[in-house]
């Protein structure tokens, strides 16, 4: 049987990247960042719901979702995190499933989840293999201020409403660091690679 592969991390930890060259490898990328952007895109009924909860507001002026309006109330507010996790989430897991099983026709793929809250929702277990990317949290916000533009603060509020760094650690099967060069990650995922198509 196929082996259920997720990749995770915090924020700015640099699982895009490790997802990128896992892909270049050969890795099949089921990606919830983009099936979260596809669930509330333009007709659908998650952001009908979205904008029930959170009102017309949240939407730009072309009827797409203001996701950046969106994360600065909800990374404010738990409560409000919440509600949005209780919209997106089961759409997300549905779609990536049926994902999943489309590609399980290809016995040969390696399929891999792309999922940044896989510890927060509690479906770490439902994993054979889990693929963290870890930096350390003072990396984590330099990253954050200077790809988002943040505030100090708001980049430790945005790490501070993930699970910490020792619950993904705990999840953990593999662990890439990734404090150093790209050239250093690359060498992690060739060998994480080579384990994981290995007979």
């Amino acid at each position: 049987m196929t082996q259920r592969i997720v990749l995770t991390g915090g924020i700015a930890s640099g699982k895009s990247t490790v997802a990128d060259l896992l892909a270049e490898r050969g890795a099949v990328l089921v990606d919830a960042d983009l099936l979260a952007r596809e669930v509330v895109a333009p007709g659908t009924d998650g952001l009908a719901a979205v904008v029930d909860r959170f009102g017309a507001g949240v939407l730009r002026p072309d009827g797409t979702l203001d996701r950046a309006g969106l994360g600065a109330l909800v990374f404010a507010d738990a409560a409000a995190r919440a509600d949005l996790n209780a919209i997106v989430h089961p759409r997300v897991r549905a779609l990536a499933e049926a994902r999943r099983a489309a590609l399980a026709a290809d016995s040969d793929a390696v399929v891999v989840e792309v999922i940044p809250l896989v510890v927060e929702t509690g479906r770490a277990g439902d994993y054979d293999v889990v693929i963290v990317v870890d930096a350390d949290p003072a990396t984590q916000v330099a990253r954050l201020r200077a790809r988002n533009r943040l505030s100090d603060a708001e980049a430790r509020a945005r790490l501070a409403a993930q699970a910490s760094r020792a619950e993904r650690l705990a999840a953990a099967t593999h662990v890439l660091p990734n404090a150093g060069t790209r050239a250093e990650l690359a060498e992690r995922v060739d060998a994480l690679w080579c384990e994981l198509t290995s007979p």
